[in-house]
């Protein structure tokens, strides 16, 4: 393709982590995605963004399918090239969008791994042992009291936390969006033993590392990892499992999916609804285990 369409993808990269303050990792997938779909444009002897037609865009799909990519996986690159598109139609590089019309393969959504209280409890009931494990547990009391994203997390600044009202404001959320989120009284009184030890250093970073830098999200990953292995947990164990049963108890218990939702920082009530299946799936269980015509010893013939 000609120079300006690697131009183009360098200028929408910065704008992604400048004016949009995309996560790292939403930055680094797009721009992946945007220098694959460049160099299927180079195979087809596309020159410009302006000449990709929709007629291309479902021949990189049927591509991308036939070498079994996951609808998941093209649902989140056309999500780039969109949102690419998009930039370039702002800044007047483009005069049509080919992606207008254009849908990925469905995939079947699988529903989130939680932990049931049991569990939770196994993981944040355990002393800990050092300053660095003080840290951690007010981290890993945090994702379960206000069902945080991991970047939400590691973002999380002094300013950001009213431990007298009991809230946190959570200024980078997805697309962008700000939020106010509770927080429970474990989690302040966590959060207020890990502040007491916190090294005081410039950072204004809630969670820093020994050396005092802000702790990054791999960082985060593998201090749970840790903390499981040390605690005997046997199921690996992600940031995000400590979200999804925030999610999935709450509504359990509430029954309020509008007000998860708000929680949680969807943007579309489509995606809390998950955890309404996962929800049915607990009530199912607890039906077969109480009612007492639910299971038969014998098949109807």
């Amino acid at each position: 393709m000609h120079r300006d369409a690697q131009k183009a993808i360098q200028e929408f990269i910065a704008y992604l982590r400048g004016e949009k303050r995309a996560a790292a990792h939403t930055v680094s997938n797009y721009e992946r995605d945007l220098l694959r779909m460049q160099k299927f444009c180079c195979e087809q002897n596309i020159q410009t963004w302006q000449q990709l037609q929709s007629s291309d865009i479902r021949l990189y799909i049927g591509i991308r399918h036939k070498n079994e990519i996951g609808g998941r996986t093209i649902q989140r690159e056309l999500a780039a090239i969109r949102s690419f598109y998009r930039f370039m139609l702002k800044m007047h590089w483009v005069e049509h969008d080919p992606l207008q019309g254009v849908h990925a393969p469905k995939s079947p959504k699988k529903l989130p791994k939680t932990l049931d209280v049991d569990q939770i409890a196994g993981i944040l009931d355990t002393k800990p042992d050092s300053v660095l494990e003080i840290r951690d547990l007010a981290m890993f009391e945090l994702f379960y009291s206000s069902g945080l994203r991991l970047s939400e997390l590691v973002m999380l600044d002094f300013s950001d936390i009213s431990m007298t009202d009991g809230f946190l404001r959570i200024r980078f959320g997805k697309g962008n969006k700000e939020r106010l989120v509770p927080v429970g009284m474990k989690a302040i009184v966590a959060l207020k033993k890990w502040l007491a030890l916190r090294p005081e250093v410039g950072s204004s970073a809630v969670f820093v590392s020994q050396r005092g830098a802000r702790l990054g999200q791999r960082s985060v990953q593998q201090r749970l990892a840790k903390w499981c292995i040390k605690n005997g947990v046997a199921e690996h164990m992600h940031p995000h499992m400590l979200r999804h049963s925030f999610a999935s108890h709450l509504l359990e218990s509430s029954q309020d999916i509008r007000a998860v939702q708000e929680l949680l920082g969807h943007s579309n009530i489509s995606t809390t609804q998950i955890y309404t299946h996962l929800d049915f799936q607990h009530l199912s269980k607890v039906y077969d285990q109480a009612h007492p015509r639910a299971k038969r010893k014998t098949a109807i013939e």
